[in-house]
């Protein structure tokens, strides 16, 4: 009898997962980019939809829906059949800031989503034109303080304004900021000298390292990036109180099933432990990322609390 009891908690534990979440997935998956095709994370969207197309077996496909540094992605992700076919990979940094970037934020990320885990960590870069004399931090730092506010930096995100400005804050500067709508826009404002540096996403920067048309001084994360060992942090370079990092996460809309979750958390962690995705990720600037779907939640929460800090520090205003 007790045999027979078991048995039969075992079918109706079953019988309370829905039937679509038993045989998800039947269908094209869609991973939601809040940038344009042909962009820096569109490239990462699209290496990762090609490899999870081969883990999940289904066709994973990239739509983009720009705008908005990326929250008109995240309020159709929010707002989406929570089914486990519309997938949110994006800054954790991003769902994070909205209480204090926005007036009107779009989604509540704590409530309306559930997170599946993490996909990656970068820093961001404190760049000059590599035909620039200036070599080093202190060396920028002097040049800034003689222009004072006839200096200048370019940045195209509100994580570049605050990297910005907390140096700035440390090392007394006036410089001042000059807004792109992306940080590439700036690049022929940066090699002709029109401004002094730029605050720009690995991506960007990696690629313009190589190309010879800038020079990364310092990276913004407390500890060195492993995909760009060679560029010290701010912190090595004397400028106290600045660890920046920029990761980022999965999320799903809030009451996707947990099986459909666990599956797609499944899919993330094997395509980042593959060689070829960690060879990717530091050809970029980034390195992979693993977290649990608590550990992500909890890495939100705290980032709340940063972005609190961190916008009041900086003085952005929500728009």
């Amino acid at each position: 009898m007790r045999t027979m009891a078991i048995v039969a908690a075992l079918f109706a534990g079953a019988a309370a997962i829905p039937a679509n979440a038993q045989e998800y997935p039947t269908r094209e998956i869609k991973l939601i980019c809040g940038f344009v095709a042909g962009s820096g994370a569109d490239v990462m969207y699209r290496f990762m939809a090609e490899r999870l197309q081969q883990i999940a077996g289904r066709p994973v496909v990239v739509e983009n829906r720009p705008g908005a540094q990326g929250h008109i992605a995240t309020a159709f992700v929010a707002k989406s059949k929570p089914d486990g076919y519309t997938i949110l990979p994006a800054g954790g940094s991003g769902l994070a800031s909205m209480n204090y970037v926005l007036k009107n934020p779009p989604v509540d990320p704590l409530k309306d989503f559930d997170f599946i885990g993490g996909v990656l960590k970068q820093g961001w870069y404190l760049s000059v034109d590599a035909k620039s004399p200036i070599k080093t931090v202190a060396e920028l730092t002097e040049h800034l303080k003689k222009k004072g506010d006839k200096g200048s930096y370019a940045t195209s995100t509100n994580f570049g304004t605050i990297f910005a400005e907390l140096y700035k804050n440390a090392a007394g500067l006036q410089t001042v900021q000059v807004n792109y709508k992306t940080i590439a826009d700036s690049a022929n404002d940066l090699v002709s000298g029109t401004i002094d540096m730029a605050m720009s996403d690995p991506i960007y920067t990696i690629a313009n390292i190589r190309n010879g048309r800038i020079r990364a001084l310092a990276v913004s994360t407390g500890e060195r990036v492993a995909a760009t060992p060679d560029i010290p942090t701010m912190k090595e370079l004397g400028v106290p109180g600045i660890d920046l990092g920029v990761w980022w996460s999965v999320q799903v809309p809030a009451g996707t099933p947990k099986p459909i979750r666990d599956k797609i958390g499944g899919w993330f962690e094997q395509m980042l432990k593959m060689d070829e995705t960690k060879k990717f990720f530091n050809n970029i600037g980034t390195d992979p990322f693993i977290a649990s779907p608590e550990e992500t939640r909890a890495l939100i929460v705290k980032d709340m609390e940063n972005w609190k800090k961190w916008t009041q520090q900086a003085k952005i205003e929500p728009q």
